[in-house]
């Protein structure tokens, strides 16, 4: 960070594809990966093009899109290209999709599928007229490119209760903030009377000679027949009317969703396949692990300025929100448990402006121990991570949470000095401490050695503030047990994404964005409904007595400032960014 672009994002821009050629490119498309504005925005890549074939990198990272612009199928031009991108980027963690691989990431595919695409010549099935026009009775029909707080609690609902793979909720969580500054992207909802929203899609129309639909979401409280068919007769309609020749449906995805998309008249069209890999590893690790030691070795004495760089590192808090009602001014920040850099003097101008300062619970040296020693001794009985994972995947784990080890490693000083014992903590401990202390051993190794909301809770006791706790340990508790073990186990699978993961999230933390920090491959495991969502409605109604009288600071994990801000606008209060 510190001012400094990777060398991957300084030579992706260079080669950025110009305002003309996105023209072009959309003017080609034949996949909704080839939507450059929504894949831009969505990635958080710079778009650029090798040959036909397009591509998005940032920072380490590189996504291929191996369906070329146009009608050719180039299997052998994809490799070439791919090959042409990797040396342009030096991008480490990668992820291709393709009809078909190329023959040296075969052993990578992660995923397989096809798209469905429903040509507007067809004409709507009769049945299904019928059905919209029932709930046409019943619903208007609106197009925005803005996301209210109907839509926000038809979100919330939608994914409570429907099992989605990581990247689409991903996906979900990710829309607010990419309408309205993502061209060709909108929302087309279906209301009742009483403003509710039983039904929403979010569709694509950038590319010129089709229309994707990327995600939806229907209400079953209250529930309304038939609105998702209002919504996909009005999404045909609407792109009949800008001379489109197809809708691309996405993937299939399972059998269920694959049969409403063939309802509808929609065909199989090209295969899928994804491929997820780092580069440079291979037959070749055992000899890197020396190169990348000596690599690690300075080439010269540490300087003083060095040194100093090397210690922990302040910055302004920025991840900062004021909340203000009937004059009465208060203060909402996200915090993060681990990170590498601390905000003490941002902390303590703030605190000299207000009383009380909350966090979502208690963090005194007995409360945490509590914590630790329940995560310590799981019951008889309760499930053990161990037995979930392959021993490859156990292996992969140890190397990657401890870092080099062996010979080489030990004899240059890079052997991690206390490793943590990774086998016994996914024996002998429950699921959600043995995932949370692997992440805090991995991010330590890296650097990340702060913790925002202790440092804070520390700071607002020494300046002698009243410091509340939003819940109880017992609350807290409940929390972690509720944590789903299939989301520990798919986070602990991903771990080699890691790094990739730390990097994204200590940008835009510092940036103090929200909405940008977890749009990664793998999802963190807290990330469900019971910890962010429900415990959303539980802290806003715990602080908000203290928002009403005013002078407080209230800290939540970052997560949570997504929902909260627009859950306290809808109460009444003024929610700003404090600069």
């Amino acid at each position: 960070m510190n001012g400094t672009r990777s060398t991957a994002a300084a030579e992706a821009e260079s080669f950025s594809l110009s305002p003309r050629e996105v023209t072009a490119a959309l003017e080609r498309a034949r996949v909704p990966e080839h939507s450059v504005p929504f894949m831009a925005a969505v990635s958080g890549g710079e778009p650029f093009a090798c040959g036909d074939f397009l591509f998005y990198a940032r920072e380490d990272w590189l996504i291929a899109v191996g369906y070329p612009l146009g009608e050719e199928d180039a299997e052998k031009d994809f490799e070439e290209a791919l090959a042409e991108a990797l040396r342009r980027t030096h991008a480490r963690d990668c992820w291709a999709i393709a009809p078909r691989l190329p023959s040296r990431l075969a052993d990578r595919r992660v995923e397989s599928d096809r798209y469905y695409v429903l040509s507007l010549a067809a004409r709507i099935p009769p049945r299904l007229e019928r059905a919209a026009e029932r709930a046409e009775a019943r619903l208007a029909v609106e197009e925005t490119v803005t996301f209210d707080a109907a839509h926000r609690r038809l979100w919330a609902e939608f994914l409570s209760r429907v099992a989605l793979p990581p990247r689409v909720r991903e996906l979900y969580a990710r829309t607010p903030g990419l309408l309205g500054r993502t061209p060709g992207l909108a929302l087309l909802s279906a209301r009742d009377a009483e403003g509710r929203i039983a039904a929403c899609l979010l569709i694509d129309r950038a590319p010129r000679r089709f229309t994707s639909y990327l995600l939806g979401a229907h209400s079953r409280a209250p529930y309304t027949p038939y609105a998702t068919d209002l919504l996909f007769r009005e999404m045909i309609r609407a792109a009949r009317r800008e001379g489109k020749d197809h809708l691309h449906l996405g993937l299939g995805v399972n059998d269920g969703i694959r049969r409403f998309k063939e309802k509808w008249g929609a065909a199989p069209g090209p295969d899928y396949e994804m491929a997820s890999w780092r580069e440079g590893e291979g037959w070749r690790a055992e000899v890197n692990d020396l190169a990348r030691v000596l690599a690690r070795l300075p080439r010269e004495p540490v300087s003083r300025h060095e040194f100093l760089a090397s210690l922990p590192r302040e910055r302004r808090y920025a991840m900062l929100w004021e909340v203000e009602r009937e004059g009465r001014r208060s203060f909402l920040g996200g915090t993060a448990h681990f990170f590498g850099f601390r905000f003490e003097r941002s902390f303590r101008r703030l605190f000299e402006e207000v009383e009380t300062v909350l966090f979502e619970g208690p963090l005194d040296p007995k409360s945490l121990e509590a914590v630790a020693r329940i995560g310590r001794t799981p019951p008889a009985g309760g499930p053990r991570l161990a037995t979930l994972l392959a021993e490859e995947e156990i292996a992969r784990l140890e190397r990657v949470v401890c870092g080099p080890r062996g010979r080489w490693a030990r004899f240059f000083g890079f052997e991690h000095p206390d490793p943590p014992d990774v086998r016994g903590l996914l024996t002998g401990t429950r699921p959600w401490y043995a995932f949370f202390s692997l992440w805090a051993a991995f991010v330590a190794r890296r650097g990340w050695k702060e913790s925002v909301d202790l440092e804070a809770w520390r700071i607002a006791r020494e300046m002698g503030k009243t410091v509340i706790a939003l819940e109880t340990l017992e609350e807290q508790i409940e929390t972690l047990e509720g944590i789903p073990l299939a989301r520990i186990v798919n986070f602990l699978r991903g771990c080699r994404r890691w790094g990739r993961m730390m990097r994204r999230y200590e940008r835009f933390y510092l940036q103090g964005e929200p909405e940008r920090l977890f749009g990664t491959s793998i999802e963190f495991p807290t990330r469900t409904e019971l910890v962010i969502h429900r415990r959303d409605a539980r802290f806003l109604e715990r602080m908000r007595p203290y928002l009403l009288q005013g002078g407080g600071a209230v800290f939540v994990g970052s997560a949570h400032l997504i929902g909260l801000r627009g859950m306290l606008a809808e109460a009444g209060f003024r929610v700003r960014r404090r600069r």
